[in-house]
């Protein structure tokens, strides 16, 4: 085989593949990059070989990996086969020993089994990566693919992104010859487009990049980033003006540049009276070009576009650039005039035109239903917003959708509504501007942002169109996090379960009734994972946000949080496992003997249960630890030392903790609980809990359950790990 590598010697050498096409999308570089990787390790793993440092890089022309040291030959291999048993018939023996071509003495015995040892040789590298280049092509998955030219009628045909036109395939300085379709692999590549003509013969990898980048071509998509970063900020800095960053608008130009060369254009000043929003959108999302501003910080009538050539006279690239800037602001200006000759108001009646989801109404009757959950929400709980003023913000919010601007610009949802608020307080104004921002500043736009996001959640629970697995096509789990970010940030205080359920009344109905039932636990559990992926960022343990929320009713999340963090630091703490360890021994004695202490001596003799009727939720803690303490009281035995410094404790706990927990001194609260921390050690050491004496044996397993329910009253000790 001409070019082909032969012999195997103990020296590594480096691998070069360049796979070149026409344009790849910018897009798709990065994975495209990240694929090419992954096949080539999969080859080379399943082939046994072990393989060192790798570089994969991208240009709009090609994809290019480098492979440093790969072993002549893969390792020589040992395969064991399994024969007869010892004692077979000669010819089932005879018969393995002739499909395998070898002599009797080479079987091996053990266990009572003949085995067969086979020894295969070293497969040379060059044959290897034969194999595994066509086998990476034709794998190769892109996210939009094509074929072409005659051998595209047939749908076994090659699909690549776009025309593959050359393979550069090296091992070493030899060719590794192979072929896909029509294109056979050597060692010449081609230069910029522009800037350089004919092929170019590569040596290995070692000159790859050199003699690319005296062609034009940068290869290492890392270096063209550099470059259009530098290039941009300089060229902004030169005209005494400050780039507007952008690593997004970075990574694009250079993918779609091979010999990026930044440079800064002016447009017409007249078009700053547009929104700088809209210009911003119209530059980055037509054009892919840099803005920039001047030293008091407001937009410039300043451009920087990267060009693709190192061009004589770059005032000609610039003037080419800015006439289709020019052109596309036209257009933006048109689009944004048009729009303010309506009010908002105006706009706002023509929502009744777009539906928001079937069966949950159109956009005016979701503007409807923000409106009255956002005046709730500031009426009963966030009392330093106007509720009308809220109110009035939240049915406007979506009103900026019909507009022409936002047809051709989506991002700006929410911004161009705020320009459009002529009619309303800048605070209202920013709160429509801001609303699907998951900081939005001051309280109304908080309050305006919270009220359309858990309109949203409740909305789409109570269809069941909850998120499943990794599929969740309404972003409903980004809505919850960025409720859960508004409210404890802001430290807002919202009880989530009653304004889940004014949002559910304010769901439409349909021919059979309300469009769904709500689980309102089922969305609190779903706030409550929200809570815990947001909060272990912060080093919160999960199983803490379990504990608090197993006691049930509690949907404040920022009392929750408070409560959660003095939880994690007393845990923490030698007094706080001590009382982990007691409290689950105190768990699993209760659990093995099934004991419900009072409430199970109630139902034996017939006492009236004191808790029968009691709705209020922070009473019934307060009338069963009376219930407790005059059951403790009445013991009909002396208590054992032990025993009654434990019950003594319990009472003065007992009194204290709930009063804590209401005035939210949850600190104090865990001090109390650490005080139980001896009493309850010296009580497991010294008192036997299941004495023969009926009457002993209920009362310390009454004590035990007074323990765990004073422990409950700051969280489920059950749920924490440890």
């Amino acid at each position: 085989m001409a070019g082909q590598i032969s012999g195997v010697d103990a020296v590594s050498r480096d691998f070069l593949l360049e796979l070149r096409s026409e344009e790849i999308p910018a897009r798709m570089q990065a994975g495209a990059r990240a694929e090419l990787e992954k096949l080539f390790r999969r080859e080379m793993e399943a082939a046994g070989v072990a393989i060192g440092e790798i570089s994969v890089w991208s240009t709009p022309r090609r994809l290019a990996l480098i492979a440093r040291g790969l072993p002549e030959a893969t390792e020589a291999s040992k395969t064991e086969i399994k024969g007869p048993r010892v004692g077979a018939p000669d010819q089932a023996i005879d018969g393995f020993l002739r499909r395998y071509q070898v002599p009797r003495e080479q079987l091996i015995e053990r266990n009572g089994i003949y085995f067969l040892e086979q020894l295969a040789a070293g497969r040379p590298m060059w044959r290897v990566l034969q194999e595994a280049i066509p086998a990476i092509i034709r794998d190769f998955a892109w996210p939009k693919s094509m074929r072409w030219g005659a051998p595209s009628l047939s749908t076994e045909s090659l699909r690549w992104v776009r025309p593959l036109s050359g393979i550069v395939a090296l091992l070493g300085g030899e060719v590794v010859e192979c072929s896909i379709g029509d294109v056979a692999s050597g060692n010449v590549t081609r230069g910029h487009r522009f800037h350089s003509h004919g092929e170019i013969a590569i040596s290995g990898a070692g000159d790859y990049l050199d003699k690319l980048r005296a062609a034009h071509v940068i290869v290492d998509h890392e270096v063209r980033q550099d470059m259009v970063r530098e290039g941009a900020r300089k060229a902004a800095a030169d005209a005494g003006l400050t780039l507007v960053e952008d690593e997004g608008l970075v990574i694009e130009n250079a993918g779609l540049t091979e010999w990026p060369v930044p440079l800064l254009g002016r447009f017409d000043e007249s078009y700053l009276d547009v929104p700088p929003e809209v210009i911003q959108l119209t530059a980055r999302v037509n054009q892919k070009y840099f803005v920039c501003e001047d030293s008091a910080g407001k937009l410039a009538n300043a451009f920087v576009c990267t060009a693709n050539i190192a061009a004589d006279d770059p005032a000609v690239v610039v003037d080419g650039n800015r006439k289709v800037l020019a052109a596309r602001f036209s257009d933006a200006r048109f689009f944004w005039e048009l729009d303010q000759k309506t009010s908002l108001e105006d706009h706002a009646k023509k929502l009744e035109r777009r539906v928001f989801f079937e069966g949950l109404g159109t956009y005016q009757e979701k503007s409807a239903r923000i409106a009255e959950l956002a005046a709730h929400i500031a009426k009963n709980y966030v009392t330093s917003v106007d509720a009308q003023m809220a109110g009035k913000a939240a049915e406007l919010a979506k009103a900026d959708l019909v507009t022409a601007t936002v047809d051709e610009f989506p991002e700006l949802q929410g911004i161009a509504g705020g320009y459009l608020a002529n009619d309303l307080s800048q605070e209202q104004a920013e709160a429509i501007a801001f609303q699907y921002r998951e900081d939005p500043p001051g309280h109304l736009a908080q309050v305006v942002g919270i009220a359309d996001r858990l309109d949203t959640l409740v909305a789409f629970f109570a269809r069941d169109k909850k998120p499943t697995g990794s599929k969740d096509p309404f972003a409903l789990r980004r809505a919850a996090l960025h409720s859960i970010k508004i409210i404890t940030e802001n430290n807002l205080r919202i009880p989530l379960l009653k304004v889940f359920k004014k949002a559910e009344d304010g769901l439409p109905f349909d021919e059979q009734g309300l469009v769904g039932e709500l689980d309102a636990a089922e969305l609190l559990d779903f706030f409550a994972d929200r809570l815990k992926v947001q909060q272990r960022e912060a080093g919160v343990r999960h199983d803490l946000i379990d504990a608090v929320f197993a006691l049930g009713g509690e949907d404040d999340l920022v009392r929750l949080l408070a409560r959660v963090k003095a939880l994690q630091g007393f845990i923490g703490t030698e007094d706080g496992a001590n009382l982990l360890a007691g409290y689950k021994r105190a768990a699993n004695i209760l659990k093995k003997e099934d004991w419900h202490g009072i409430e199970g001596e109630i139902s034996r003799t017939g006492e009236e249960d004191p808790l029968a009727g009691v709705d209020d939720p922070d009473l019934a803690p307060v009338i069963a630890a009376k219930m407790a303490e005059r059951h403790a009281n009445e013991l009909s035995y002396t208590p054992e030392p032990a025993e009654k410094e434990l019950n003594e404790k319990l009472a003065y706990v007992e009194r204290l903790v709930g009063a804590a927990i209401t005035d939210e001194d949850f600190d104090f609260a865990m001090r109390l609980l650490a005080t139980l921390r001896a009493p309850i050690d010296r009580f497991f050491d010294e008192v036997t809990v299941n004495a023969d004496e009926e009457n002993k044996r209920a009362a310390r397993l009454d004590m035990l359950l007074r323990f765990r329910d004073a422990v409950h009253r700051v969280a489920d000790f059950s749920r924490i790990e440890g």
